[in-house]
């Protein structure tokens, strides 16, 4: 069928032609220019903030979402028969004041202040989580609650030297039986790899600070509360914010925020071909489910693409190197199957860990328990059902029914819920939802970003467009300062936003770090000779 082109060009007015002066950064992708249309490829939380900082300035600005109806990315929030789930639940707290500003300035009194409530499923027993001394002992009973204590401390005594792999780390902290307790079964599940091949950096990052003693002597001094100078440790937090009806919500109202201020966010527009004449992007063309295209010229061009997709739509192509540098690039994708049950009430977790690993279900998410508006039928519950997979694999291939089935089975299984008392159910999947840190993907992003840093007016931000696993603050950081990019008031190096959500303006900063910031993620164990 030919594809019908429907070619115009996007005419808003720019506000600014004030330009600046100041040098790029290294790795800077920007234009000294300023004013003039900004297009955007992705309305997910990079993309959209973007928008909205470039709206509240008056700078014109136009988002590409492929999505028919929904924004938001990963943060999006699906409904089905009236109940809304999130794809991956997620939680609203950052460390970042201007983060928190513009979150409560979008969505104001719409947000609910929740109690955090998680636990870990092992051995068919929940455990408490964060982990609580007197709570293990007692489910863990004497024989093995010693044995762990033993297990510590030999572990202390005679660390395993050199400390290479991920269960390396963890062993040496918190000894082996607690390890393949709480740790192994897990990790594993999610990102499709044996603990023994995962670098022991990404443990560093992830579990820092963190000991068996100062798990023990948490309940009663609580040390995790203060981490350097008073920063709170994210994923030990008591409470959170989260949007009455769920957190694409807050994309919603942005979308809303965004076109109210004149500027455009349109759907069932996915980016096709990025054209470019070498040292410039002249246009991103997006085609509709219809085939129809559209070419949207401007200025200033920001993607929050994945780095693969963004590669092979460059016209004319990118060299040979690059694209292999592209397709080298991993991603671990994962799928929610949600189930009605009809019950008042199931469990009072907000979400639960399963390291069982006699089942392939690895978390479950309580929506009910996050927010009550996020169930039409106070007399009904809902929860998803999460499952890691790779895109393809056989997880992934099984029909929407089967894994309905699977997931009545192992909650059933597991003692959550009565599967009789399961009555509908629907399933979203997510590809590419974590990019993969593997033996390669370091050399392979920076192959990529030395290639597009000759795309002058050209930014990327955001978890898939940066290829960074990390929360919905970070990417947020990142679209701000491609957005002040635009709008003059930089030039900022978006690659520098760290883990935290934090910008590091001096260039002192170990370039090693500012390439691996964001949240950590597992990288395979490189082999030596």
């Amino acid at each position: 069928m030919d594809v019908k082109a429907a070619h115009r060009t996007d005419s808003l007015n720019s506000s600014s032609t004030t330009p600046y002066s100041a040098a790029r950064p290294p790795h800077s992708i920007y234009t000294q220019s300023v004013g003039g249309v900004t297009v955007i490829a992705g309305g997910g939380p990079a993309g959209l903030t973007a928008a909205y900082e470039l709206t509240k300035s008056g700078f014109p600005c136009v988002v590409l979402e492929s999505e028919a109806s929904l924004v938001g990315g990963i943060s999006r929030t699906d409904t089905y028969k009236g109940y809304r789930f999130d794809i991956g639940g997620h939680r609203f707290f950052s460390k970042n004041d201007e983060v928190n500003r513009l979150w409560n300035e979008i969505l104001g009194d719409q947000f609910l202040k929740r109690p955090r409530l998680s636990r870990i499923y092992y051995n068919r027993k929940f455990f408490d989580y964060p982990l609580k001394p007197v709570d293990a002992f007692l489910k863990l009973g004497p024989v093995c609650s010693a044995t762990i204590l033993l297990s510590y401390f030999k572990a202390r005594i005679k660390p395993i030297k050199p400390e290479r792999s991920f269960e390396d780390w963890v062993v040496n902290r918190f000894g082996r039986k607690l390890f393949q307790t709480f740790f192994k079964a897990y990790t594993e599940k999610v990102w499709g790899m044996p603990t023994t091949e995962i670098s022991a950096d990404w443990a560093a990052q992830r579990i820092k600070g963190l000991s068996l003693i100062n798990a023990v002597t948490s309940v009663l001094f609580k040390p995790f509360r203060k981490a350097g100078k008073g920063a709170v440790i994210k994923t030990l937090i008591d409470e959170f914010h989260y949007p009455k009806f769920g957190p694409g919500q807050m994309w919603e109202a942005a979308r809303g925020k965004v076109r109210d201020g004149g500027n455009r966010v349109d759907h069932d527009s996915r980016v096709a071909r990025v054209e470019h004449d070498g040292s410039r992007v002249t246009a991103f063309v997006s085609r509709d489910s219809s085939g129809n295209e559209t070419q949207h010229t401007g200025r200033n061009f920001i993607s929050t693409l994945p780095l693969r997709t963004l590669v092979k739509i460059m016209d004319p192509p990118a060299p040979a190197e690059v694209q292999a540098a592209a397709d080298a690039l991993k991603y671990r994708d994962f799928l929610t199957v949600v189930l009605i049950a009809d019950q008042v009430d199931t469990f009072p977790d907000t979400w639960i860990y399963v390291h069982d690993p006699e089942v392939k279900l690895g978390r479950v998410q309580n929506f009910k328990n996050w927010s009550p508006y996020m169930v039409p039928d106070a007399s009904k519950s809902s929860l998803g059902l999460e499952y890691f997979c790779f895109e393809g694999d056989g997880l992934w291939r099984m029909s929407d029914q089967e894994l309905i089935e699977l997931g009545k089975k192992e909650i059933g299984q597991i003692g959550l819920v009565d599967p009789s008392k399961v009555i509908d159910g629907c399933v979203v999947r997510m590809p590419k939802a974590y990019p993969v840190y593997d033996d390669e993907y370091q050399k392979n992003v920076e192959i990529i970003r030395n290639w597009l840093a000759r795309l002058e007016n050209f930014q990327v931000a955001g978890r898939n467009g940066m290829h960074k696993y990390n929360n919905q603050d970070h990417s947020m950081m990142t679209a701000f300062l491609a957005a002040r990019n635009i709008m003059g008031q930089g030039p900022f190096d978006p690659w520098c936003v760290n883990t935290d959500a934090e910008y590091h303006e001096e260039k002192a900063v170990d370039q090693t770090a500012a390439d691996t910031a964001g949240r950590a993620v597992p990288r395979k164990l490189a082999t030596t000779e």
